[in-house]
This record gives structure tokens, C-alpha cells and sequence, in this order.
């Protein structure tokens, strides 16, 4: 067996981010052919991500950030098992990293963005790395973008949840954008607006409605009435422009943007937040 220097060793495990011993077995290995133990290194990441498929990556690093120009905006979710690898400083750059990678090409979808270069190595690769260096089920599980006049992102502190909000005009001043990204955090609107909130949700709504007033003894004839008079206020609770301003409940979010900016609205909007 070819002997391998402690110092070997540790230059492998500086490029790489692998264990002592996966570096000292990779080289040994390889006959101490770097090139080679990065390669033998990076098969175990994929045996790892073999073991583990069945295994729940539910905890990870969520993400959000916007391209200097301000006009298109991405978030990006990497999932892990356990939270102590969530918070590792080097597990956040990495997501980081892959972050600043989408911001710089914009891809179309989560595909096209594992399949992009950060350096020699794909984002997919740079993943299957993970798990060869933690051992640890690591994906990539989420990737949206938006874009407009004018792209907010917010990170809840604690790296779980992340929004993004577009505008259709510049924003003067940069605290309007965060706020309403964080009443985006805050209170989760189905929709910009009444006339996007989806169909489905709208159905279920009277659904819930007509039940409620045939509870409460109303004539079957006047249920359907009851239950459409119902839907503002579910319109004013959960759909972003109509909800209450939280930080001033005398103002809706589209009051608040009106009082810089008559002709500001929302033009769309993103939020993540892990289980």
C-alpha cells in the first residue's frame, strides 16, 4: 500500500472539505494521485446519496437575493437532514454560493440550474460533494425567481424562510420594499390581489362559507349570497395589497404603497419557508 503523508493528507482535505481518513483512504487509493482521490471522494458523496433516498432532508438553508440592477430576484432552498448542519457556516456558503450562481445566470428552472458551473463542478456535483464531506442526504430542493421594476428579498433571520417581491415601478426608498417583503414573511398571502387568488381557493371558500351560514340556521336560497359576502373578508386577510399593514393596521399594503407612490403596486411575489 502506498504511503501517505500526513501532509498529503491535509492538502486534500484543504481542497476538498473531506474527513482525514476519506482523504487518507482516497489517496491511498489512488496511489496518491490527487486528481484522482478528488475523483475517488466524490464517487462516496454519490454512494452516500445512494444510502440515503430514503432518508428525510427536511431541514436546509433558505435563501433570497436580487441582481445588482434590482430588477430579478431568486430564492433557493438546500435541504439537509438535521438542523446542526443547517446552521454550519460553511453549509450557508455553499448555499450561498449556489445563490450567486443563479443570480448571475438566471436559469429557467431547478434543472438548468444543477446543471450550471461554479468553477470545474456543476451545482449538482457541488451537492453530491456535500454529502461525501457530511454524510448527510444534501438536494437542492427549491429554485423560483421573479422579476420587475424593482426586486425586494428578505431572509427570516435563522436561514428557514425567505421572500421576494416585485414592483412595477423603482422603489425611492429601499425600507417600502423590505417592509412589504416581511409582511410577505409575516402573514402569507395567497395572492397579489382578489382578481388573482386562484379558483380553487375561491371554491373552498364558499364551500366553507355556505356550511357556516347553513350552521347557523340561514335560509338554503341566501347561502350562496352569504357565502360571496363572506369572501372580502377572507380577500382582506389574504391577499397581499388588501391585508392590513402590519406595522400600521390603519393602512392596507396597498395604502402604504400609494402614500410614496400613487401609481405603485406589486407585480409578483415569492416566499419559502421550511416545514
Amino acid at each position: 500500500m502506498t504511503q501517505i503523508s500526513a501532509s498529503e493528507v491535509a492538502n486534500l482535505r484543504k481542497i476538498t472539505g473531506a474527513g482525514m481518513m476519506d482523504c487518507k483512504q482516497a489517496l491511498q487509493e489512488s496511489n496518491g494521485d490527487v486528481e484522482k482521490a478528488i475523483e475517488i471522494l466524490r464517487k462516496k458523496g454519490q454512494k452516500i446519496a445512494a444510502k440515503r433516498e430514503d432518508r428525510d432532508a427536511k431541514e436546509g438553508c433558505v435563501l433570497g437575493g436580487v441582481t445588482a440592477d434590482g430588477s430579478w430576484g431568486a430564492i433557493v432552498v438546500l435541504n439537509c437532514e438535521t438542523d446542526f448542519v443547517s446552521k454550519n457556516e460553511d453549509f450557508i456558503a455553499v448555499t450561498q454560493s449556489i445563490l450567486d450562481t443563479a443570480l448571475a445566470n438566471k436559469p429557467a428552472d431547478l434543472s438548468a440550474l444543477k446543471a450550471l458551473k461554479v468553477g470545474n463542478l456543476t451545482v449538482e456535483d457541488i451537492v453530491t460533494d456535500q454529502m461525501g464531506k457530511i454524510g448527510e442526504k444534501i438536494e437542492l430542493g427549491f429554485y423560483d425567481f421573479i422579476q420587475g421594476k424593482s426586486v425586494t428579498a428578505y431572509i427570516h433571520p435563522g436561514n428557514k424562510l425567505a421572500t421576494l417581491v416585485g414592483f412595477n415601478n423603482t422603489i425611492a426608498d429601499a425600507q417600502i420594499g423590505k417592509d412589504v417583503a416581511m409582511q410577505i414573511a409575516a402573514m402569507n398571502p395567497v395572492s397579489i390581489d382578489k382578481d388573482d387568488c386562484p379558483s380553487d381557493i375561491i371554491e373552498k371558500e364558499i364551500e366553507i362559507g355556505k356550511e357556516q351560514a347553513r350552521r347557523e340556521g340561514k335560509p338554503e336560497a341566501m347561502l350562496e349570497k352569504i357565502a360571496v359576502g363572506k369572501l372580502n373578508k377572507f380577500y382582506s386577510e389574504n391577499t397581499l395589497l388588501n391585508q392590513e399593514f402590519v406595522k400600521d393596521s390603519k393602512l392596507t399594503i396597498s395604502q402604504y404603497l400609494q402614500s410614496s407612490d400613487k401609481a405603485l403596486t406589486v407585480v409578483a411575489f415569492k416566499r419559502f419557508g421550511l416545514q
